[in-house]
């Protein structure tokens, strides 16, 4: 039992990096109705960002995280400007072309400047952890677990009681009546890029101490958080956190009890599971198209 703890607490710490992640695909797509597959890159820039602060410059830790959040935050306004502003008009095939080139060029450019070789970044914390009973309790995934959680409660609060949340819920719901009623469509999606590409600095930040900072690192969560915005249904909020944390606890059981090399696949089976059987989605709506 306390093996099966351990693992659930590792699960949902690992989950909580696609969840994050996750948030930012949908929050786009609501935005936009295009999925933005450069999503999991922002979260390898700002893994990156931290080791090129906090070991090459040697900043102190929490003003790495502070630096690199606000240079998330540009370089999402960024983004915007140069990836999708100039293609707002046409389907969303180009745009989708336009992300996946966008994707290419930044991963293709941190390799140029920082080479192929993995690199390490060492947690905030003197201590590793905290032990309860059979349970270990490792600082770093605590520190992700309470983020996420921080997160996703601000998300709720400044969608559902800030009128700015508001003004995003309308362009997401109807950008036509949103500009008929005088909201700035073009500044609410900056925001929604802006916000995403925080998120997935953010989760870069929290994940870079776990894993190694690589160049394929971004691609690898991408593909988990996009699988979990599926199985929580595309384009819901909740859908994506449930999807990304119970993407998160399957993935390292399957690890445990059934093969460690194959702990990738699992994800991408259970994504083919709702595919066959519920291709909504947990909490996504089944639509019926006339023949």
């Amino acid at each position: 039992m306390g093996f099966n703890f351990q693992l659930l607490f590792t699960g949902i710490g690992v989950g909580s990096i696609y969840a994050l992640v996750a948030l930012g695909f949908v929050l786009i797509y609501r935005a936009t109705n295009v999925v933005n597959f450069a999503q999991g890159d922002f979260a390898m820039l700002g893994a990156f960002s931290m080791v090129v602060l906090s070991i090459d410059f040697g900043l102190p830790y929490w003003a790495s995280i502070l630096i690199t959040l606000v240079a998330m935050m540009l370089f999402g306004a960024l983004f915007n400007l140069a990836v999708y502003y100039p293609l707002r008009n046409r389907t969303f095939l180009p745009v989708v072309i336009s992300t996946i080139g966008a994707s290419i060029l930044l991963e293709n450019g941190v390799l140029a400047a920082y080479g192929p070789r993995p690199q390490s970044l060492p947690t905030v914390f003197a201590g590793q952890g905290l032990r309860i009973g059979a349970v270990f309790l490792d600082s770093q995934y605590l520190l992700i677990i309470a983020l996420t959680i921080v997160m996703v409660a601000f998300q709720f609060f400044f969608f559902e009681r800030t009128f700015i949340g508001k003004k995003l819920q309308a362009v997401s719901q109807d950008k036509e009546m949103a500009a008929l009623l005088g909201i700035s469509v073009g500044g609410m999606i900056m925001v929604t890029f802006i916000y995403s590409a925080t998120l997935g600095g953010l989760a870069g930040v929290l994940v870079a101490p776990i894993l190694f900072v690589s160049v394929g690192m971004g691609s690898s969560i991408a593909l988990k958080a996009f699988a979990a915005s599926i199985i929580g249904g595309f384009g819901d909020v909740t859908g994506a956190i449930v999807g990304g944390l119970a993407l998160g606890v399957i993935e390292t059981f399957g690890a445990a009890y059934i093969s460690v090399p194959y702990k990738d696949a699992f994800a991408f089976l259970a994504l083919f599971v709702f595919l066959l059987f519920r291709p909504q989605g947990i909490f996504g709506e089944r639509i019926a198209e006339k023949a």
